[in-house]
């Protein structure tokens, strides 16, 4: 995978370096990066900070959302050998498979660890370290730790293949600790990475806001999302939900404001494309909604809720013939749903009434 024409979601924050540093390495290689994943998406990048921030529970499902959509998933130090700002991992010829074999670790518990870089190879083909690495984890794991608690250690140490040499204890399932001939000790060290003396305080909010968004506390939440928005001007996701919150707060004309900041910011950004054209609409400016729901089937033909969108607009303009259309486009991307009965009931109703006029 090259970075070029790449579309990369962020899930949490990246443990190297702020959202809007990556940005930037992102866009001079010709890619595009953003929190989340959109309908855009090509691949996620998940954020280590994602293991202080987020419960194991919705890690977990946040991976599952992503191989669900067969969007592929990258560790930090995988987008990072991408960006080239971390130095490519020596050769090694070892399969997932003989991880697995040679570890008696599962496969779920194995992608985990490795989608937060605890082997040195933070894909297959892995090294014989990583398989020594394997067999410590599986006995943490035996012993009634987390794969979460595992990954968050690892990192206190500097370089994981240096655990190789250590002997690896569970003080319970959320702390892992180092046993030497004399005492129990903390996993503690030097970091991955030099990092950069960056004042960032984006990513706190934005996990505030999203918990505030989440308990509909959609007030809270537009305050915290447009901060975010005023800390990093790339940031189309902060402005996007920014806008959605003001819509649920029936606020049209500043989430019509959030909504173009957002594809300013991103211009490929379909769902902004989409809720743009629904506040739009929603404000009586047909022509202008029917503009942006047509940018976003353009950027996205598959784009369903969009199809149907269009065809609803143009038969609230009465514009049976149009609507018809777009309601044909939407069978052909749905034919099962409750709205695909709706739309079959349309272009029924769009072939009478046409008829009768002929």
């Amino acid at each position: 995978m090259r970075a070029g024409g790449e579309s990369y979601g962020v899930i949490g924050a990246l443990q190297a370096f702020p959202l809007r540093l990556a940005t930037r390495r992102v866009q001079a290689l010709g890619g595009r990066l953003h929190r989340n994943m959109t309908r855009g998406t090509t691949a996620v990048v998940l954020g280590r900070k994602l293991l202080g921030s987020k419960s194991q529970e919705l890690i977990e499902q946040a991976c599952g959302k992503a191989r669900a959509s067969s969007i592929p998933l990258l560790s930090e130090n995988g987008f990072l050998r991408l960006l080239r700002s971390l130095p490519p991992v020596a050769t090694a010829n070892i399969t997932r498979q003989s991880m697995l074999d040679q570890s008696l670790l599962d496969g779920d518990t194995l992608d985990l660890l490795a989608l937060f870089d605890a082997f040195e190879h933070h894909a297959e083909p892995f090294s014989f370290r990583d398989v020594i690495l394997a067999k410590k984890y599986a006995g943490l794991v035996a012993s009634g730790a987390s794969w979460s608690a595992i990954a968050k250690a690892v990192h206190q140490i500097g370089p994981v293949g240096s655990l190789t040499a250590l002997t690896l204890q569970s003080e319970g399932p959320a702390r892992i600790v180092a046993r030497d001939a004399h005492s129990l000790a903390e996993l503690d060290g030097q970091r991955l990475l030099p990092l950069p003396e960056i004042e960032e305080d984006a990513e706190d909010y934005f996990g505030l806001a999203e918990s505030a968004e989440a308990a509909e506390l959609f007030a809270e939440a537009a305050t915290l999302y447009e901060h975010c928005a005023a800390i990093d001007p790339t940031d189309a996701v902060a402005a996007f939900n920014f806008g959605n919150c003001l819509r649920a707060l029936g606020n049209l004309g500043e989430a019509a404001t959030a909504y173009i900041t957002a594809i300013k910011r991103d211009p490929e950004f379909v769902e902004a494309w989409f809720n743009h054209g629904g506040v739009l609409r929603d404000l009586g400016r047909i022509d202008a909604a029917r503009l942006h729901l047509g940018q976003a089937v353009a950027l996205d033909p598959a784009y369903a809720d969009a199809v149907y969108n269009l065809a609803a607009l143009e038969y609230d303009a009465h514009d049976l013939a149009a609507a018809r259309q777009w309601w044909l486009r939407y069978l052909e991307l749905d034919g099962t749903s409750d709205w695909a009965r709706r739309a079959r009931a349309g272009v029924g109703l769009a072939n009478r009434l046409l008829n009768k006029v002929g």
